[in-house]
């Protein structure tokens, strides 16, 4: 076991100048996926064209042979999935040492394929979940050549260290063959991206407490973080400035010398070694292969009882971005796994906490879906969003009874986002879509765009019994209630989408019945009328118009309506808007 003294970014930013080699080398007619700047936005290259990724995540062993895996593919192509993200096993890639077999990755680009879907890979070496469970048994069964994480009680536990070179190039090594065999037979980039690892870091202990990491951790902070820290005082998230100056702002020292003693201390310092971990193995792909990478993140809000352990304690938490933002220059998105009911809150503190990262939800509730997905592409820009065992939304865990793909609330959402698309794409980084998610019970929310304020709320039918449920937990909304046996449930959430495209023209398109109403945020007449509502579709990015909506559908002239009151479900609506006195 070796001191993780040396594999900080000097040679992460080694192997990732090979990267741009080799990207620079890629034919310019057939440029490989990679991201790229709009306005504030960050997206997704694909074929030359921007791709927004209408995604689902398959469960984690779905993938683990063919003919369990292949019935799933027209089905996500049935629900208006572009992307489908699965799992490559290390222990099944690489079963010997140095002998490899690519059959599942061959297979699943092959299946993709035939249903016109995107693949992102995701990478299960050392971590998933923050255990070592899908590491070979040639690497499982070898403890004292590839060691785990110590407890305080000085005990192992199922999680390789980070505190190992030997841990490290073996995994690295696995990921590179991986990244060069899809080089290979990927011709027609399929694989758009890959996801390094799996939501890491330590369960059960702030830190890794073994002799490696207790002399690591009584050593010198690497100089490198430092003199970023030092430098970049202006950017530092909150948390890590507060330490930094409350012990001194010094420029040298051990661990909690420079930060303090503290559970946080042990967070920054795992996320350093995770970090440099992560990113030696990311960046070993990369100079095979440069796709964009990422990680996915167990998001926990801090909070006084939710000490680091209790959430993998050094993954890419926002409170930890700027040390892997150092450790780890070969990782471009640190993507939260959100399965919060109130999951705008969670977006907001993710965003907020971590501004300069793009937005790729790599994780989700399936069940959710169909309504946070309007929200996170319209309110901030998402590049992506997964909700999670998409494999098995609609299918009865008891009779295995299927729901047609064309019933799933999702599939719904899917379809409109996928007609949006293009008009999206076109939008993104511009500051002209917003998002909402909207209760029953919540007051109306304000939302200024273009020209207007648009003031949003749930669409109540006045021929609906009134629901009857148990009252929200403080703080908690309708849809997180629990449910009286025998009382009609409240209204599913409804998520929305708005775009601003002229002037005094919106589209607009939710997943539920909401209403909206418009008043001007510009000088010139202080009243908002609507001239015109028409009801249509996109067909490969055009507007075509279908009936037009007026009287009882936008109540006299006074709101827009969408999905509800005799709108059809589904619907997307053009508005134009006038002004007068």
């Amino acid at each position: 076991m070796t001191i993780r003294s040396l594999y900080g970014p000097v040679a992460i930013l080694a192997l990732a100048a090979l990267s741009a080699c080799s990207r620079s080398s890629t034919s310019p007619s057939t440029p490989i996926p990679h991201l790229q700047k709009q306005g504030t936005a960050t997206q997704l290259i694909v074929d030359g064209k921007p791709f927004l990724m209408i995604a689902g995540e398959l469960r984690n062993s779905s993938g683990s042979t063919l003919d369990f895996s292949k019935p799933m593919w027209p089905r996500l192509a049935a629900m208006h999935v572009n992307t489908a993200l699965t799992a490559t096993y290390w222990e099944l890639i690489e079963p010997k040492e140095g002998q490899f077999d690519f059959s599942l990755v061959d297979g699943a680009i092959q299946d993709a394929q035939k249903s016109n879907l995107r693949l992102i890979f995701l990478w299960f070496g050392s971590w998933k979940n923050g255990v070592s469970s899908y590491i070979p048994a040639w690497v499982k069964t070898d403890q004292n050549r590839f060691p785990r994480v110590q407890g305080k009680d000085g005990k192992s536990i199922e999680t390789l260290s980070t505190l190992s070179e030997t841990n490290r190039d073996a995994d690295a090594r696995a990921f590179a063959a991986l990244m060069r065999h899809i080089k290979e037979v990927d011709t027609r980039h399929t694989v758009v991206m890959m996801q390094v690892e799996n939501e890491v870091g330590v369960l059960g202990d702030t830190r890794d407490r073994c002799e490696a990491a207790n002399k690591a951790f009584e050593g010198p902070v690497p100089k490198e973080l430092l003199d970023y820290i030092a430098g970049h005082k202006d950017t530092l998230h909150p948390d890590l400035a507060k330490a930094w100056q409350a012990a001194g702002s010094k420029t040298s020292g051990s661990w909690e010398q420079v930060f303090g003693k503290s559970a946080y201390t042990d967070e920054l310092f795992m996320a350093w070694n995770y970090a440099g971990y992560v990113g030696h193995v990311a960046a070993a792909g990369k100079a095979e292969y440069p796709l964009p990478m990422y990680v996915n993140t167990w998001c926990s809000m801090p909070a006084p009882d939710r000490p680091p352990g209790t959430y993998p304690s050094g993954g890419p938490e926002p409170q930890v971005g700027n040390i892997w933002k150092v450790a780890a220059p070969a990782i471009d998105i640190r993507g939260p796994d959100l399965y919060s009911p109130n999951q705008p809150e969670w977006i907001k503190w993710y965003r907020a906490n971590d501004t300069e990262n793009p937005l790729f939800i790599p994780e989700t509730d399936s069940t959710r879906g169909a309504y946070h997905v309007f929200y996170a592409m319209g309110q901030y820009d998402a590049m992506g969003f997964a909700p999670f065992a998409i494999d098995e939304l609609g299918v009865s865990p008891v009779t295995g009874a299927r729901t047609e793909p064309a019933d799933l609330p999702l599939t719904r959402s899917y379809e409109i986002v996928a007609q949006l698309a293009p008009l999206i794409l076109e939008n993104q980084g511009k500051g002209k879509m917003a998002g909402a998610v909207v209760n029953a019970d919540d007051p109306p929310q304000k939302i200024p765009l273009g020209n207007y304020v648009l003031e949003v709320s749930y669409a109540r039918s006045r021929m609906a019994p009134t629901p009857v449920a148990a009252k929200p937990a403080a703080g908690a909304t309708a849809a997180q209630a629990p449910v009286i046996e025998g009382a009609t449930p409240l209204p599913v959430p409804a998520g929305a989408l708005f775009i601003a495209v002229g002037p005094d023209e919106y589209i607009l398109a939710s997943s539920g019945p909401v209403n909206i109403s418009f008043s001007p945020n510009t000088p010139g007449d202080p009243i908002a009328g609507i001239l015109s509502i028409d009801e249509g579709t996109f067909v490969n990015g055009q507007w075509v118009s279908g009936r037009r909506l007026n009287g009882d559908e936008n109540g006299q002239g006074k709101f827009v309506r969408l999905n509800g009151g005799g709108i059809r479900n589904g619907s997307i609506q053009r508005v134009k808007l006038y002004r007068y006195h």
